[in-house]
Order: C-alpha cells, then structure tokens, then sequence
C-alpha cells in the first residue's frame, strides 16, 4: 500500500515519523512525505520520495516569527502559533497541494504529526484514513484555539465543521511514549496507542567523536537546546560558566549555525561541538541539561537519564512541568538562568540517587512496549478496515 506522511519542517517534526515509515518501507509498502520545499533535500537523502508542498518561509516571516516568540513568555508562545500558525497561515498554505498529492499519487492511508493540520483535512476530503503521530506534548487545553481556523479549511473544500475536533484523532493516534508520563488529568484519545520511543537524530553518517572513548571517570553532563532554539540569548553561555569548573565532565552542543570557537577557550573536561547524535552519546552520560523538547527528553528517558531542564516555549514548559512532577528533573526557570542557577540543578541531580531511580524505571516501561515495526500492523489494518482502531488495554 501506499502511505503519505506530513509534516512540519522542523526537524523535531519529521525526525519521530522515520522510525514509523523506516518500519513501512521495510514491510513492502511505498512511503511518501509531503512538506515544504527546503525540507524536502533532507527526507529525500534517506531515501524517501518527498511531495514539496506550501511554500518555504521567508527570511523576513521567520524574523518576524521568532521577534514574537520572544515577546511572548512560556505557554503564551504555543498559544499564539497553535491558530496562527500551525492551524492557520502553515495549514493553509499546505493544503491545496496536498490535496493535488491526493488526487495523483493515491495512498491508502495518510499519516501525519499531531501538529500538522492540512494533511488530516486533505485525508478526510479525499476519503482517506488517517493516522497522527505525538511528536509533541499533549496539550488539549490548546484545541480550543485551532476551531475556527481548521473549520475555515474545511469549509474551503466542501467539508462540515468539526466542532470538537473529531479529526485529530479519528482513527489512530500513535503515542511514542511511556503511559506513566501522561498526566492521567488529561486522558489521551480513546483511539491512542502506546509504542516505544525510536529515536532518528542522523541524517547522515554523525560518528560519535573519538575522545568519547578516552574520558575519565567521572560525571558527564550533556547540554542541548536543539535546533530551534538554540541561540536564545544568555543560556548555553551561562550554562558553560556555571560548570566549566565543577568535577564533571561537559559536553555541550551548540548546533550547526553556531561556531563553538565562540565560546572561547575551555578547560580539558569541557567540549563543545556543533552536533552529536543523542542515540550515540547517551549511553556515555549521566544527566541531560536540555530545553525540554518532546525527541530529547524521550531519548533522554529511554536511556534512563535525569535531566535537569531549561523550557523556552513550545511544549518544553509542559514537559519540564511533567518530568518535575515525575521526579525525573529539576526544573532552570526562565527567570534563573545564570551560572549558578545551572551548577546548583546539577549539583542537585548528581547528589540525589532518586532523580536517575524513577527515569531507569520510565526507560523499563518504555522497553516493554511494541516497537514501529508493531504499529505497522495497526497502519495495515486501519488501510484495510477504514475503521478507528480503540485502544484495548
């Protein structure tokens, strides 16, 4: 069968939906991606046929998009880009194309990230199943704000309004999560099915760097703020000169638009690269500082990894929320981020053996559940039976 998967552009979009369609494609089907034009060099280069659709964000609305992300604090960022956003100016840009993508290439059945809209409309107009996949925190509170806009989408191609949101979730909804991490205040869809967590972090051939294997016996913290927002002035700077004397060593990425030789000169037990792939380098750590992004924090918890956190926006304050509640990390609020805000989290973590006990007993519920590969079998059946598939357990 044919299967078409959309997405966002950013990598912490697309990069949750390889493992699913690496499983696809091994399985005999035919996978496709649609998203933007620039997006679409990278998911090519793994093989994969990619249908550009919209169009690519301007220098200027990408300027305009991050001024206002800075002016609006925490959840406040989420909820202006949820209608305008994602469900809005993205959304409709995308959807006449895919529609077009639709009507030529006939999948079977559509998949998409919980946070791309036009591919659930464009499904449902063309009499498709259709799939989500959680590359996000859940955060229902939000769904209120994307009514009108993804009711004016459906509109514009024939389809009845959607006053509570059926869509999203209609037939499956695939949760690379442990279910103890969902706050059980905020029940998941009926139709969510909970699957291991596959974390895809190379694009290309990343090795790990060579001095891994000559480190001493010692702490190793690893500091990440992804890709989106890892120039958010003050942070990693702040983070380095709190723990470049401590007796531990620092591992620090910067990613690849900044230059590590701008951080200056460093002590022996400080490295600073662009990139290393998490899935490599976790096994050698013993705590995670990150932004609290939905891929590190899982990829952190499937190594059994404490963290301490530093949420910027997006869906990082609902996570560091969660794993503070947990008890899996502490928490860098966004009025504290200085040197000794960050040398007092990971004193903190270091010295208190119940931070690393609950995130190795996370990573043993996440090894007990059904890989990508099982959710093929659901994928098959919803192709075939056109049916919402309920959860059972």
């Amino acid at each position: 069968m044919r299967v078409l998967f959309t997405t966002n552009p950013s990598s912490g979009h697309w990069h949750p939906l390889v493992p699913f369609a690496d499983a696809l494609r091994q399985a005999g089907h035919e996978v496709a991606f649609a998203t933007i034009p620039a997006t679409c060099s990278s998911i090519t280069a793994l093989g994969f046929r990619c249908f550009p659709v919209g169009a690519d964000e301007t220098a200027i609305e990408a300027q305009e998009r991050r001024e206002r992300w800075a002016t609006l604090p925490g959840t406040e960022a989420a909820a202006w880009s949820w209608p305008n956003l994602f469900a809005g100016v993205w959304a409709t840009r995308r959807l006449p194309d895919l529609l077009e993508v639709c009507a030529a290439w006939h999948p079977a059945l559509l998949v998409r990230e919980d946070m791309e809209f036009a591919g659930g409309i464009a499904a449902e107009q063309a009499g498709l199943p259709h799939a989500a996949v959680q590359v996000t925190a859940w955060r229902p509170w939000f769904h209120p704000l994307i009514v009108e806009p993804l009711n004016r989408l459906r509109e514009s191609v024939g389809l009845p309004p959607d006053p509570d949101l059926a869509m999203l979730f209609r037939y499956l909804f695939l949760v690379p999560a442990p279910p103890s991490y969902h706050d059980p205040a905020t029940p998941l869809p009926a139709t969510a099915h909970a699957v291991r967590h596959a974390a895809f972090d190379r694009s290309g051939e990343e090795p790990l760097p060579t001095w891994v294997d000559t480190l001493p016996e010692r702490p190793v913290v690893y500091a990440t703020m992804g890709t989106a927002f890892n120039r958010v002035e003050g942070i990693l700077p702040a983070l380095v000169e709190g723990l470049r004397d401590e007796p531990i060593t620092l591992i620090v990425t910067t990613g690849r638009d900044q230059d590590p030789a701008d951080f200056g000169p460093q002590p022996p037990n400080v490295y600073i690269e662009r990139y290393v792939p998490q899935s490599l380098l976790f096994p050698h750590c013993d705590l995670v500082i990150t932004h609290g992004g939905s891929g590190t924090v899982m990829t952190a918890l499937d190594h059994g990894l404490p963290m301490a956190i530093v949420p910027v926006a997006a869906d990082q304050p609902d996570n560091a929320h969660r794993c503070a509640q947990l008890g899996v990390a502490t928490v860098v609020t966004p009025d504290n981020r200085t040197p000794e805000a960050f040398r007092d989290a990971v004193q903190d973590v270091l010295a208190d053996p119940r931070y690393r006990q609950t995130a190795e007993r996370l990573r043993e519920e996440m090894e007990r559940l059904p890989g990508p590969e099982h959710a093929v079998g659901w994928l098959e059946r919803l192709a075939s039976e056109t049916q919402p598939l309920f959860a059972t357990g």
